[in-house]
């Protein structure tokens, strides 16, 4: 392999931390995966991960081949290369991790929030090649995004631009545990806001429903996933109720940035048309005339096991090239 033409892709999520060596046409090489709770410090974390990613930079032909390292973290700030109060990592406090780990590693390491290095990953790679304007979301646990004007990723005057989960659609609404606050898209958009739609719907209606079988603890969003395919009422209602509220939070970031796409990520998208249909009508009902019928809502073309690394990856050429 000659010439610079890899970089090291790292996405860190608060369970595991998937990293892997990725060639400028997005093409995944070698991977792999360690946790991320492990360590309760960021010294030894670092260094099992310099450990792994060795092996694979030994593959690829060597150190010198590596152009540079890209990672994706909630939280994650593309200034100054910290990790700033991340609630669901087991560090505290703000970590300069890009330092740590160019220190570490010997090579120019960029960072991001994950939101963000999926949308460049879209953007390089995905359903948003070509696109100047567009909006990425992550629908899984959370709902993380990452917006695209003019070309340009929005980083905001601090680092943090682009935060659309926390943005409050229902007013004193349902507390979310992370932050404290009441009413984020994040409390009912993501996978855990579909499991407490349910709960609450379970407890108000007298519906019949499939998942009045399941425990408390074992319902999710694919139990609820499992119930609609086949026709329950009350979990096709949970969907429609997720897709009206992602609709209406959707309709809002289209009339602020004008955008040629939304690009959905994530394990929710799973659910297909169960939570698109409704999106796009509440979507489109709620936007103004001049935004109507324009906005396109895509699923990522990424392979879910890469996509986190290839955009992490991505952050590495986006940088080269700025």
């Amino acid at each position: 392999m000659s010439g610079k033409k890899i970089a090291i892709g790292i996405d860190i999520g608060g369970t595991g931390t998937k990293y892997g060596i990725v060639d400028r046409d997005g093409n995944v090489l070698f991977s792999g995966e360690m946790s991320t709770k492990k360590h309760k410090e960021i010294e030894p974390y670092i260094d099992e991960l310099y450990v792994h990613l060795l092996e694979l930079i030994d593959k690829a032909g060597g150190i010198d081949q590596i152009i540079g390292v890209g990672v994706g973290a909630p939280n994650g700030n593309f200034y100054s290369g910290t990790i700033e109060y991340a609630p669901n990592l087991p560090w505290k406090g703000i970590i300069p991790l890009a330092k740590l780990m160019s220190e570490k590693f010997k090579l120019p390491v960029t960072l991001t929030n994950d939101a963000n290095a999926a949308a460049i990953g879209e953007m390089m790679y995905g359903a948003a090649k070509g696109m100047k304007d567009f909006i990425m979301i992550t629908l899984g646990t959370g709902v993380g995004s990452g917006i695209v004007a003019n070309g340009q990723l929005i980083y905001g005057h601090d680092g943090f631009a682009g935060e659309l989960g926390h943005t409050i659609v229902i007013p004193d609404g349902r507390i979310h545990e992370g932050t404290g606050k009441r009413g984020s898209l994040e409390s009912y958009a993501s996978a855990t806001g579909v499991r407490l739609t349910s709960l609450e719907l379970l407890e108000k209606s007298k519906e019949d429903s499939l998942l009045r079988n399941i425990s408390k603890e074992d319902l999710d969003s694919k139990t609820v996933y499992n119930a609609a395919i086949k026709g329950d009422k009350l979990a096709l209602e949970i969907f429609e109720y997720t897709g009206k509220i992602l609709g209406l939070a959707l309709a809002n970031a289209v009339m602020f940035s004008s955008p040629e796409a939304i690009i959905l990520f994530g394990g929710l998208t799973k659910a297909g048309d169960l939570i698109l249909k409704p999106t796009r009508k509440s979507m489109e009902d709620s936007l103004i005339q001049v935004f109507q019928d324009k906005v396109k809502i895509l699923i990522s073309h990424l392979k879910e096991s890469d996509a986190a690394i290839l955009g992490a990856s991505a952050l590495v050429w986006e940088n080269k090239s700025n």
